[in-house]
Parts: C-alpha cells; sequence; structure tokens
C-alpha cells in the first residue's frame, strides 16, 4: 500500500473497521520516523485525513487505545496541537448531539455522530417473512425508526422475501401488524422481490466481470472447502460456462438444480464470510407468494441486502453484531459494482436468559405443539410479550433505553418487566380474586355485620380517582383463601380489605380448614392489625369464575450454545392454571384489559366473558404478568 492509497479521504470515513484496519496499521508503519504525513508542518494531507479519521467513531476508539503506537502519537499531537483544523468537527459533534439530545427521552446514549446526515437519512427495516417479530427484530426496528426520525429522515420497510421455502403471507401480514403496533410507521413498504429482475441482471454482470462463476460442489464439500480455505474445483470456470449454467438454473433443468452462483471473493480470507459465498440459489419446490412460479432462481441476503439497499437509497444500514464478521462483504458488492455507498453501524441484539431468538427453533416449537402458536404468552416474540401483558410504551421505553451500543450481553428478563409494572400500576383497575381449591367459608357476627347484603361503590384504584368507581358486595357470609385462614388464630384481630376489622372468633376443625367465623368491629384501627387480607361476599352478587394462568421459561439453560440441542432443555411444565372466583365487577372486562388481583398480582384478560361463543361456557381467562421481581415465571 502507498500513501496515495489512502484517497479518497471519504473510504476513511464511511468505510466499515474491517476495511480500514489495514489502512490505518499502514499509516502506523508510515509514521514510524516521522511527525507529519508530508513534510514538517501541518499540510493539506495530515488535516484531512486526522478529520476524516476523527469523525469514524470505530477508528477513534481503536487509535486511543494505543496498540498502533505511532499512530496514536501522530493522531494526539495533530489534536493537541493544531485546534484551528477541529471547528468543523466540534460544530459537528455539538449539532449530532444537539439533535439526538432533543430527540430523545430514553436515557441511552445515541451520539452515534451518523455520517452524512446533512445530505438526508434514510434508514430500513430488513425482516425476512419467515416467522413472527420477535423482540430482537423490535430493537431493529425501533432504533432503525429512531434514527429516520432524529435526523427527519425516512424509514424504509423491506420484507426480505427470497426464500419461498420458508415465507408465507401470514408472516408478511403479522410483520406490518406488529410495526403498526409498536407504533412505528415506514414512510415506505417494498419487497426485496420488487427487485428479482434487476437483481438477476446484477449477477449476470459480476459472472462477466469475472466477480462470479457457477459451482455444483455440494454443500458438506464446500462448508469444508470455505472452513480450510481450498479453492473449488469450479473457481476458474469460464465466464461462458457460468452463464450457460446460470441460464439452465433459471429454467430449473435437472442439470441447473445442482448449481449454484458464489461471488469470487477470496479463498483463504481470515475472515470466513469472505470466501465465496453463494449468491443465488435453486428453489423449485415452493411457488414464491408474491411471484409464483416466475423465478426459479433466487437471490440469497449477502447479495441481495447491498444491492437494494444501495438502489433504494437507503444512507444508513443499522444491524446487530451478529453481521459484523458481513460487513466487508457487503462494502465488497458496494464497492466491486460501483454502487452508491450506504453507511454502516452495528448494535448489539438483545440477548435474555433462557430465551432463544431462532426463528427456526421458534416454528419449531409451534409446529410441534410445544406452544399454542406463535402468540403463545411463553414466546419472545412481540405478540407472545405483548399477550403475556407487556403494553406497547414500556416495550418501546425498555428497548429505546438499550441504545445502540455494540456491548454484547445477556440480560435478565427483571428490568424487561419492572418497565412494565411502572406502566401498568397507575391504570390498572385493583379486583379480588379467591383460589376454589382454597376457599374457605366465613361467617360475619356481631352487632355490625349485614343483615341483608348490599353494594357500595369504592373506587378501582386507591390512587387514581379518573380509574373510576365499581360495585363491592357486603354481606355477612364471606369467602377468604386458606392459606389466610390457617395463619389466624382465635381472637385475633384482622383487618378486612376495603371493609374493617374482625375479631377471629371461632375457627373450623380439619386440614383444610372448612369454615371460620368473625366478629364484625368496624371502629377498630387498621393501622394495627398485623394481617390485611383480601374476601369476597359469596352473596349479593354473582361471583366469576376465571383461570388464573401463570408461566415459566421454555428452556432449563441460561444460554443455549451452538451444539446444544433445545428438545434436551425443554422445560417439562411451562404453565399452571387455577380456578378461581372473582368479584362480579369483572364481568366487564374485556380481552387485552389489565387489572391487578388484590395481593396476586397483576393480569391481563385474555378472555372476557363476552368473547365466548354460544354454547360455551363463560369464565374470565386471565394471564398473570410479571412485575420484575422473578423474570416471567
Amino acid at each position: 500500500m502507498k500513501l496515495a492509497d489512502l484517497h479518497p479521504i471519504e473510504g476513511l470515513l464511511t468505510a466499515d473497521f474491517r476495511s480500514i484496519e489495514p489502512r490505518l496499521i499502514f499509516l502506523n508503519n508510515f509514521l514510524t520516523l516521522r511527525t507529519y504525513l508530508e513534510g514538517y508542518s501541518l499540510g493539506e494531507l495530515d488535516t484531512k485525513i486526522w478529520q476524516a479519521l476523527r469523525g469514524n467513531r470505530a477508528a477513534v476508539s481503536f487509535i486511543r487505545r494505543g496498540s498502533l503506537v505511532n499512530l496514536a502519537r501522530w493522531f494526539t499531537f495533530i489534536e493537541e496541537n493544531h485546534p484551528e483544523i477541529q471547528a468543523e468537527i466540534k460544530a459537528l459533534d455539538a449539532a449530532a448531539k444537539a439533535k439526538v439530545a432533543a430527540a430523545s427521552k430514553a436515557g441511552a446514549s445515541y451520539a452515534l455522530a451518523l455520517q452524512n446526515t446533512d445530505q438526508g437519512v434514510v434508514t430500513r427495516f430488513l425482516p425476512e417473512p419467515s416467522g413472527y417479530l420477535h423482540i430482537g427484530h423490535a430493537k431493529a426496528a425501533l432504533l432503525s425508526d429512531y434514527f429516520a426520525r432524529a435526523y427527519n429522515g425516512q424509514l424504509r420497510l423491506r420484507l426480505d422475501d427470497t426464500n419461498p421455502s420458508k415465507e408465507k403471507e401470514e408472516f408478511q401480514d403479522s410483520i406490518i401488524e406488529d410495526l403498526a403496533l409498536m407504533g412505528i410507521k415506514p414512510d415506505t413498504l417494498t419487497y426485496t422481490s420488487d427487485y428479482f429482475d434487476y437483481l438477476h441482471d446484477m449477477c449476470i454482470r459480476l459472472i462477466k466481470e469475472g466477480h462470479a462463476y457457477a459451482d455444483d460442489t455440494d454443500q458438506e464439500a464446500m462448508r469444508n472447502e470455505r472452513w480450510n480455505g481450498i479453492a473449488s474445483k469450479r473457481r476458474d470456470l469460464p465466464v461462458e460456462e457460468s452463464l450457460r449454467i446460470f441460464e439452465e438454473m433459471k429454467t430449473g433443468s435437472e442439470e441447473g438444480l445442482k448449481w449454484c452462483i458464489r461471488a469470487k471473493v477470496s479463498v483463504d480470507n481470515p475472515n470466513k464470510a469472505m470466501r465465496d459465498p453463494v449468491i443465488y440459489r435453486c428453489n423449485i419446490e415452493t411457488p414464491h407468494h408474491r411471484t409464483g412460479t416466475k423465478w426459479k432462481v433466487y437471490p440469497l441476503y449477502d447479495l441481495a441486502a447491498p444491492l437494494v439497499d444501495s438502489k433504494e437509497g437507503v444512507t444508513h444500514a443499522l444491524r446487530s453484531t451478529e453481521y459484523t464478521d458481513r460487513n466487508p462483504l457487503y462494502q465488497w458488492f458496494i464497492d466491486t459494482l460501483q454502487l452508491r455507498q450506504v453507511h454502516m453501524w452495528d448494535f448489539a441484539r438483545m440477548n435474555f436468559v433462557r430465551t432463544f431468538l431462532s426463528k427456526r427453533k421458534l416454528a419449531k416449537l409451534v409446529d410441534t405443539g410445544k406452544v399454542w402458536g406463535w402468540d403463545d404468552p411463553r414466546m419472545p416474540t412481540i405478540r407472545g410479550v405483548r399477550r403475556r401483558g407487556m403494553t406497547v410504551p414500556a416495550l418501546r421505553e425498555f428497548i429505546l433505553k438499550q441504545g445502540p451500543s455494540r456491548n454484547v450481553v445477556t440480560m435478565d428478563w427483571t428490568n424487561f418487566w419492572a418497565t412494565n409494572k411502572k406502566e401498568i400500576d397507575p391504570l390498572a383497575p385493583r379486583h379480588t380474586a379467591i383460589l376454589k381449591k382454597d376457599v374457605v367459608k366465613v361467617a360475619i357476627t356481631g352487632a355490625e355485620a349485614p343483615a341483608e347484603p348490599y353494594t357500595a361503590d369504592k373506587p378501582k384504584h386507591p390512587k387514581n380517582k379518573d380509574i373510576g368507581t365499581k360495585k363491592v358486595a357486603f354481606a355477612n357470609e364471606l369467602l377468604l383463601d386458606q392459606a389466610d385462614a390457617k395463619s389466624f388464630k382465635e381472637g385475633e384481630e384482622i383487618t378486612l380489605m376495603a371493609w374493617g376489622n374482625a375479631f377471629i372468633r371461632q375457627i373450623g376443625s380439619g386440614d383444610p380448614i372448612p369454615t371460620l367465623s368473625a366478629e364484625l368491629n368496624l371502629q377498630g384501627d387498621v393501622k394495627k392489625t398485623e394481617k390485611k387480607v383480601t374476601w369476597l361476599a359469596s352473596k349479593g352478587q354473582n361471583l366469576v369464575p376465571a383461570e388464573l394462568w401463570d408461566f415459566d421459561y421454555l428452556i432449563t439453560k441460561d444460554v443455549l450454545s451452538e451444539d446444544d440441542n433445545m428438545e434436551d432443555f425443554l422445560n417439562p411444565v411451562t404453565s399452571t392454571m387455577d380456578e378461581a372466583w372473582c368479584d362480579e365487577a369483572t364481568s366487564e372486562l374485556k380481552k387485552d384489559d389489565i387489572i391487578q388481583l388484590e395481593r396476586r398480582g397483576y393480569y391481563r384478560v385474555d378472555k372476557g366473558l363476552g368473547d365466548w361463543k354460544e354454547g360455551e361456557e363463560k369464565k374470565l381467562v386471565l394471564f398473570c404478568i410479571p412485575t420484575g421481581k422473578t423474570g416471567p415465571k
């Protein structure tokens, strides 16, 4: 490499770190015996290269580590001794920080200083319609949406529909719906399949220019060759022969089905993603859900993503760090085909303990009946966590708080659900439930005991009058929980929540305790009693039958490795259900309402009484919402 090879200067600013690393090493060696790159004073070349490096956060971070001693010395020397060249950089930094700070209320660091924002910002969200969106996708979507809005730009939604064997219109529609539920409104909706003709033509061009070739090496042999840095026997296939075979592939002929097209990038690059990846393959088994049987060959992601990003006008492609090794390949296609540049930013994907976010594995759980479907409350899909009781505002807040950091961590679910609790606690109406298996019948005695049942209006929420009121029934016969009854002693004073105090007079013998009696003492001081218990009047109201569901993790291991067999770590029991009686006011609840059952926790209504078909037994179905104390369990 020569010093002139560092031009154009924009290459140091826009390229990903892997592609500029050789340049940094060259600079370090070049500066071994030099103070400046050219001459004995600050010149145009030193100025431009320093400014370009200063504008690249990845480069600055690497330089400041000091492993490239000469480059770090030069960079610091320029920084400390030539403030005159830093005004533009500081102005850009300040503008970016001000813009991001004004747009962000999430609390995370968003000061990425995206490149060339003055020329417009267009981000994209690029999911494959091969399953329902999970919370990992939600982060990618929200971050792309965030930066588009922060810079008054645009967000493009492009469904990456290049594999008809895995993709369905159902998944396509669900992605659009889930984004809308999260408050994400893309400015445009396109499909990779819209560009099949363009991608086909670009593949032809790659072959003609000697940058791609046809290969019939079987899959296992190809995998071994790539791993060991061995060139394919077809690597030097004549261009005319590769073009002929591509035509056979397009017809889906017997010969064509044996071949694929590979990019001619490298045989033994240390980054294995660069070792002649497959870019086109045949698929005649399943008609495409949009293009039908028109195509028998389909482009792979590594080819389609950079080409369509560039063509669609995407300026900044945000991708999770699992794609970091493939960033140089993305850049290779852009450079080789001389396409419009796209800036790339990596962010860490969200990982949670005892959870996997592989769509393939999640689909297997659905297909084998291990869960009820993609919206099962045990699933880490958007629909799953929402069915569990996660609210959209809390979901957005939690994800945006993670920010675009590249630090990969495996999180507990605690903060996820704690964020949700802050959202629902001020708004969730309070109700009462008593488990049927634990019912203890209580006779209320004393001068203050009601001779006849009556109802009174009570606030649904003790601290939020705007939530409204509900009818609460009072009677001389109550239902209590067995656990409470077993804790009582005869003569003990307790508090009946939302009513008043009572003395325990008689406790029936037996285990479980069948009955007890209590003498009402409404003049008693509720502050002096140790036990405050929930209860339901068994007269004066129509108790509502309910199912109270709770859920556990799907797997027993905190983190599954690539070699782990998922079936070996599936949790055998992941759901429990108790039948209960609820107060009559719960009969008005509707699907998706969120309530708090006193002393039990928060619940989402999965089915209200009005959600059942004619002839079906009507009951409430309630799903317990984690609060952050114990994760999803």
